[in-house]
C-alpha cells in the first residue's frame, strides 16, 4: 500500500483492527474519487475530514487544508483572496460564522473570481457538527443558459413557423411549456398589481379575478369563479351598478363609482371601468374589470371638506371677532358707566343682568376662537378641579340624557400650567367623543390627580421628571380597534363612521397637550371602552391680586401722564376715553395713525401712548410703534385689538409691546395701564 499523504487525509485512531484501517482507507480513497468536494467540520467548528476534491477545487493551500484547522481560518482564506468580493473583510468573515454556528441546513451558489460557479451545501450533523459539500456546477450553468438562449430562440422560431410545427409533438409540448410559464409570470403580476381586475362572461359570471378584487370582496379567487356579479356584490350593491352594466352589454365602455357594506358594516368605495370584449362577429362575449379601491381617497376628501369647513369657521370667526368684540366694548362701557351713575337698585335689576350678559358675550368670542383654533396660546395657573366642576353643567348640555357623568376630583385645589381655554376645549373634545362612543348611552368618567414623574419613567414617557396633574377621560363604549389603535393622535384618523368625524378631535388635543409640555396616552378594549390620559405641568396657584385699597391708594398718590389715545371707531374711543378720563388721565384722541404721528412729534407733554392695531391708511398700529420708539424711545406704549390672529398680531408681537384684547373694563385697563408704567420706571 502506499504511502499516506500527511495532507490528504486525517490519519484512523490507533488500536483499530487492520480490517477497519482496510475499510477506512477504502471509505476515504471512495471520497478522493468525487468530482465534489467534501469536507467535515466538528462542532467548534474545526476540520475533521476531507477529499482531495477539496484542495483541488477551492484552491486551499496544502499547509493549510490539515486536521484541527479552524472554519474560520478558511473563510478568512477566501475573503483576503477576494472570493467573496469586495467590501470588510471583518465583516464578511463575521457573518459567515455566525451563519455557520446557526447549524442549519444551507444552500449557496458563488462564482469565484477565475470564473468557475461553485454550489455550496451545509448539512448538520446533530449535537456533532456539520459536512460541506462543494459542486462545480460552471458547466451546468452554462448549459442552462445556453439553453434558455436557445428557448428564447425557439420560441421565436415557433411564433414565425406555428403552422409548419403543428405536426411536431416535441415542438408543441415545448410551445405548451413556454405559454405555462408566460401564463404563471402573467398571473403573478396580475396579482401583484395594486389594481383590482376580473372578467366577466356575457351572462354576468366571473371567469376571472385578480387575488386583489377577490379579497376586496372577501372571497377567494377560486371562490370567486363561477358566482354572478348580483351573488358577490349583494342586490342593494348590484342594483346601483345594473344600468352600467346593460351599457357594457350593448358594446358601450362604462365607468362609474359604487359603494358595499366590508366586513363589520364598513362602507367602501371603488371605481370600475368595465370594457367589453368582442368576437370575430363584433358580438359582445363578455366584459374586461378594471377596479380601484377609493375609500381612503373618498375619507381623505372627507377630511378635506371638513378641513375646509373648519378654516372656514375660523377665518369668519376671527372676522366676526374683530366687530363684535368693539361692540361689546362699547356695550359694556356704557354699561358701567350707567351703572355708576343710577340707583343702585335699578343697577341691581336692569344693568346688572345687562352687563353680565355682554361679559358672557365676550367669554362666547373667546370660546368661539378657541374651537377654531383662531386663539393665541395663553397658559396660565388653572384650578383643574374647578375648571372640571365648571364645565360639569356644559358637558350635561351637549351629550345626551342615556351618558351619565360621574367627576372624582382632588379635595385640594391643583393648578395646571395650561391655556384654560384649550383645556376646556380639549375636554370638550374628548366628552363628545366618548358620546359617540356611546350611541346607547353609558357613563363619562372624568378623574383629576395629582402624578409624580420619576426619573425611572420620565425617558420612556418623553416629560421632565418633576410633579404633573393628570386628567383622565373614560367611557363604557364600543373601543377602538386594535389596529387603529397607534394612530388615534393621526391627523384625519378617525375611529366614527365615514363622513361623521374629521378625524382632527384627538389630534388637536395631541398638539395642546404636548405644547403645554404634558404627554398624552389612549388605551382602549373592544366592547368595554376607552381611557384618554394625560398629564400637564403641576404649578404653583397664582399670586393673589392687589386688594381694591392698595389699588385706590395708588389712583390718588399717582400722577397721571397724558395720554394719546388713537382708535379709528368714534364709539370705542368715546368708551376709551370716557374710562381714561374717569382713572384721571388726560386724553388727547386721534381717529388716524398719520395724526397720531404729528402730535407725537410736536406734544413733548405726552406721557402714554394708546393706539388700535389696525387703522384705516398707511399707518396702523405697528407703524405707530416703530415710529414713536424712534423719536420718543422711553414712551410707553399699550396696543388694544379686537382681532383674535392674523398678520395684525403676529406682527405686533414681534413689537414686544402690551397688548389689550377687546372687550376690556375700566378695571383691567387700569391694572395693565399701572403694569406697564411700573415697568416704564423700572
Amino acid at each position: 500500500m502506499p504511502p499516506r499523504n500527511p495532507f490528504a487525509h486525517p490519519a484512523p485512531a490507533t488500536g483499530n483492527s487492520p480490517e477497519e484501517l482496510r475499510r477506512y482507507d477504502l471509505l476515504l480513497a471512495g471520497l478522493d474519487l468525487l468530482d465534489q468536494a467534501i469536507a467535515v467540520f466538528d462542532a467548534t467548528p474545526k476540520l475533521v475530514t476531507w477529499n482531495k476534491a477539496m484542495v483541488r477545487l477551492l484552491d486551499f493551500p496544502e499547509s493549510l487544508v490539515r486536521v484541527g484547522t479552524p472554519f474560520e481560518a478558511f473563510v478568512r482564506f477566501n475573503a483576503e483572496r477576494g472570493e467573496y468580493g469586495e467590501g470588510n473583510l471583518e465583516k464578511q468573515v463575521a457573518e459567515r460564522m455566525a451563519s455557520v454556528r446557526a447549524f442549519e441546513p444551507h444552500y449557496v451558489e458563488r462564482v469565484r473570481p477565475n470564473g468557475k460557479v461553485l454550489a455550496i451545501r451545509g448539512v448538520p450533523i446533530p449535537n456533532l457538527g456539520f459536512v460541506s459539500l462543494w459542486t462545480d456546477i460552471t458547466e451546468q450553468r452554462r448549459y442552462e443558459t445556453l439553453i434558455q438562449q436557445q428557448n428564447v430562440l425557439l420560441e421565436a422560431r415557433v411564433r414565425e413557423r406555428t403552422a409548419e410545427l403543428l405536426s411536431a409533438k416535441t415542438e408543441i409540448d415545448h410551445i405548451a411549456q413556454a405559454l405555462g410559464r408566460s401564463e404563471a409570470r402573467l398571473l403573478m403580476i396580475i396579482d401583484s398589481i395594486p389594481a383590482l381586475i376580473a372578467y366577466v362572461d356575457v351572462n354576468r359570471k366571473y371567469q376571472f379575478a385578480n387575488k386583489g378584487y377577490a379579497e376586496w370582496f372577501g372571497l377567494t379567487k377560486e371562490s370567486i369563479v363561477g358566482r354572478s356579479i348580483e351573488a358577490v356584490f349583494g342586490e342593494e350593491a348590484y342594483a346601483g351598478i345594473t344600468d352600467y352594466l346593460d351599457t357594457a352589454t350593448r358594446g358601450e365602455r362604462v365607468s362609474y363609482e359604487y359603494a358595499r357594506k366590508a366586513d363589520k358594516g364598513r362602507t367602501v368605495y371603488a371605481r370600475s371601468v368595465v370594457v367589453p370584449e368582442f368576437d370575430s362577429d363584433q358580438k359582445v362575449v363578455g366584459f374586461f374589470v378594471l377596479s380601484i379601491d377609493i375609500t381612503e381617497q373618498r375619507a381623505s376628501e372627507a377630511a378635506l371638506v371638513q378641513a375646509q369647513k373648519m378654516e372656514a369657521v375660523g377665518q369668519l370667526t376671527g372676522g366676526l371677532a374683530h366687530d363684535f368684540n368693539n361692540l361689546l366694548t362699547i356695550v359694556m362701557g356704557n354699561l358701567e358707566a350707567a351703572k355708576e351713575r343710577c340707583d343702585p337698585a335699578l343697577a341691581a335689576d336692569y344693568l346688572n343682568p345687562a352687563l353680565h350678559a355682554a361679559q358672557r358675550g365676550a367669554e362666547l368670542i373667546r370660546r368661539l376662537l378657541t374651537f377654531s383654533r383662531r386663539q393665541t396660546l395663553e397658559p396660565s395657573a388653572v384650578e383643574v378641579g374647578q375648571l372640571v366642576r365648571d364645565m360639569t353643567q356644559l358637558l350635561s348640555r351637549s351629550l345626551t340624557e342615556s351618558v351619565r357623568i360621574q367627576t372624582h376630583l382632588p379635595d385640594v385645589p391643583l393648578y395646571a400650567m395650561a391655556d384654560p381655554h384649550q383645556l376646556e376645549s380639549a375636554l370638550l373634545n374628548l366628552a363628545i367623543n366618548a358620546r359617540d362612543a356611546m350611541p346607547g348611552g353609558g357613563e363619562l368618567s372624568i378623574r383629576v390627580h395629582e402624578r409624580h414623574i420619576p426619573s425611572s419613567l420620565a425617558m420612556l414617557i418623553e416629560l421632565p421628571v418633576g410633579d404633573y396633574v393628570q386628567i383622565e377621560v373614560s367611557d363604557t363604549g364600543t373601543g377602538i380597534a386594535p389596529e387603529l389603535l397607534p394612530r388615534v393622535f393621526e391627523p384625519f384618523v378617525t375611529t366614527k363612521p365615514f363622513g361623521r368625524g374629521s378625524g382632527l378631535g384627538l389630534s388637536m388635543v395631541y398638539g395642546f397637550v404636548r405644547q403645554s409640555g404634558g404627554n398624552i396616552r389612549v388605551r382602549s378594549t373592544i366592547g368595554k371602552g376607552s381611557s384618554v390620559t394625560f398629564v400637564l405641568p403641576r404649578t404653583d396657584p397664582p399670586a393673589p391680586v392687589a386688594d381694591e385699597a392698595r389699588e385706590k391708594s395708588h389712583d390718588t398718590d399717582a400722577p397721571r401722564p397724558p395720554v394719546l389715545l388713537v382708535e379709528d371707531e368714534p364709539e370705542v374711543r368715546k368708551i376709551i376715553r370716557m374710562q381714561l378720563t374717569e382713572l384721571g388721565y388726560p386724553v388727547l384722541e386721534t381717529d388716524n395713525g398719520a395724526a397720531a404721528q404729528d402730535m407725537v412729534r410736536q406734544i413733548p407733554d405726552i406721557g402714554l401712548l394708546i393706539s388700535d392695531t389696525v387703522m384705516p391708511g398707511a399707518i396702523g398700529g405697528k407703524e405707530l410703534v416703530q415710529f414713536a420708539r424712534e423719536i420718543r424711545p422711553d414712551l410707553p406704549v399699550l396696543l388694544i385689538t379686537g382681532y383674535a390672529s392674523g398678520n395684525a398680531i403676529h406682527e405686533v408681537q414681534e413689537l414686544d409691546v402690551p397688548v389689550l384684547r377687546k372687550p376690556f373694563d375700566r378695571k383691567l385697563l387700569e391694572r395693565t395701564l399701572a403694569q406697564l408704567l411700573q415697568d416704564s420706571d423700572a
